[in-house]
């Protein structure tokens, strides 16, 4: 505990006493544990029967299901932290209930407990594990913190292997989807029928009446259709159903990271035949996964149903990248149609990209009817085949991002007097070789996605680049219709008016066949 000494008195605190903390958190584990107001009852009786003021304001406690793995996801400690670091300070010590409330993870007890009592003399107490005083109780709470990290560990293994068992069993452990409900605990879905038939609607539509996603919301919608939550329907949450196979009878688990939520390699998913009822059959899933998987899904790419030319959002400017807006001038001889980039119209950008329709569009019908001719043309590989580059992608920045906090919390233990000069240096080197060590691993995997001059005879037929064509030569079809064509094959076109010049990006996915 804190010498009386060196106390700086609370005003309205009793005379001669300690000002006091508490931190009360629940455990998410499973494990025994008392409620909030009885660590809280507890901490108070402890405060009392050791002179330890403990305001209300010093009171800190979190709201249930909040892990003590990672301090960053626990917004009343971060809370508690900052006021600790108020001068003068603000008390003496922080109680809790066992050391394990106060973190489960020992590098981050470590550090935190460190800069506390280092830097701003304020001692961290378990009331239910009384430890000696100097160094001899320091080790014991470092055992004390490395059993509860090892339970918890275990723990997770122990709960992870349980699951496990239960998918490969055909047990659904998730919330169920619109569609499900889950009449009493562990009980195996069952079909909720007026859900069902939006269910079933949605891929009657999209296989066969080969409506987009896009239209089948506003479908939806506009007949005042909701989802599970009640809530009105989204583009995600159509391509959540049309991507579930729960709705064929079938069990996923272990689909996605819960920490990054970023989908894992396939060879570790658990796929089962489920115990529960199917709503569709499983040849209607398989058409549309198979339709899902060819199509094109670019970024912040609007629908096609709302594209007012088929080159929307398709052209771009060479300055800056933006998307070239399009404008109707109409006209008694027709309509004529310009293009110019969005970012200049708004001051953004100093680049005149203004073209005609008259002027691109014979650019694109000859750069077709080129690679039909001699089969090449620079593209990039569809979604289908980068799968595995974007979920390295993923983890790779998901490793940076943690490795720069590891470097903040090397440097503020270095200037909080945790770590020596020679600790710091060691430690900054090792950190300095793993962002190198990361960044070319980023690096190759960016390069690896880069457009090149192939031969698209040896990834795919050109089968596509004919439909597509004989659609862009047709009046019967419109102009979204025009648009979606284009764009399950066209990535983008870059403008460069000022040297009459058109770089076409194409993407083709390999195995893909024109069925549907």
């Amino acid at each position: 505990m804190p010498d009386k000494q060196n106390h700086l008195y609370q005003p309205g605190s009793p005379a001669n006493m300690l000002t006091g903390a508490a931190y009360i958190r629940v455990s998410t584990d499973g494990q025994m544990d008392l409620s909030p107001e009885s660590q809280l009852d507890e901490i108070r009786k402890y405060a009392e029967n050791h002179s330890i003021y403990l305001p209300q304001d010093y009171i800190f406690m979190e709201s249930e299901g909040r892990s003590g793995k990672k301090a960053e996801n626990r917004p009343e400690f971060q809370r508690m932290i900052a006021v600790a670091k108020m001068i003068p300070k603000p008390f003496d010590c922080i109680l809790v209930w066992k050391f394990s409330r106060f973190a489960r993870n020992q590098d981050e007890s470590t550090f935190y407990k460190g800069m506390l009592r280092k830097k701003l003399d304020i001692d961290v107490v378990s009331i239910s594990e009384p430890v000696l005083e100097g160094m001899y109780g320091r080790l014991i709470e470092m055992i004390i913190e490395w059993q509860d990290e090892f339970y918890s560990y275990n723990l997770a293994q122990d709960v992870f292997r349980g699951m496990k068992k239960k998918a490969l069993n055909g047990g659904y452990q998730s919330r169920p989807p619109l569609g499900y409900r889950i009449p009493h605990p562990n009980a195996a879905p069952e079909v909720v029928p007026e859900q069902a038939d939006i269910v079933r609607m949605i891929f009657n539509k999209y296989v066969n009446e080969k409506m987009s996603i896009y239209a089948i919301t506003r479908y939806l919608n506009s007949r005042g259709l909701k989802t599970a939550l009640g809530k009105a329907f989204e583009k995600r949450s159509v391509e959540y159903i049309l991507q579930n196979p729960v709705y064929a009878g079938i069990v996923r688990w272990n689909r996605t990271s819960s920490e990054t939520h970023s989908v894992k390699e396939q060879s570790q998913w658990i796929v089962s035949k489920g115990c529960h009822p199917p709503i569709i059959p499983a040849e209607l899933y398989e058409s549309a996964m198979k339709r899902y998987s060819q199509e094109s899904r670019r970024k912040y790419s609007q629908p096609s149903e709302i594209s007012r030319h088929w080159l929307s959002g398709l052209l771009k400017c060479p300055a800056c990248g933006r998307t070239l807006s399009v404008c109707i001038r109409h006209r008694k001889s027709g309509d004529c149609y310009t293009f110019q980039c969005y970012g200049y119209l708004k001051g953004k950008c100093s680049h005149n990209s203004y073209v005609t329709e008259a002027l691109v569009a014979p650019a694109i019908f000859k750069s077709l009817n080129e690679i039909l001719e001699y089969g090449t043309a620079k593209y990039r590989l569809g979604e289908k085949e980068k799968t595995d580059d974007t979920s390295q992608l993923e983890l790779l920045n998901h490793s940076l991002e943690k490795l720069s906090f590891k470097e903040k919390r090397a440097r503020d233990a270095y200037m909080d007097g945790i770590d020596t000069k020679e600790e710091y240096r060691i430690n900054k080197q090792i950190l300095k070789s793993e962002r190198e060590r990361l960044l070319l691993a980023l690096s190759r995997i960016q390069d690896n996605s880069k457009p090149a001059v192939q031969g698209l005879e040896s990834v795919h037929n050109l089968s596509r680049i004919h439909n597509l064509m004989d659609v862009l030569n047709s009046n019967s079809f419109t102009m979204q219709q025009k648009n979606r064509a284009l764009k399950s094959i066209i990535d983008k076109i870059v403008v460069d008016r000022d040297q009459m010049h058109l770089d076409i990006y194409y993407h083709i996915q390999e195995g893909f066949n024109d069925d549907g």
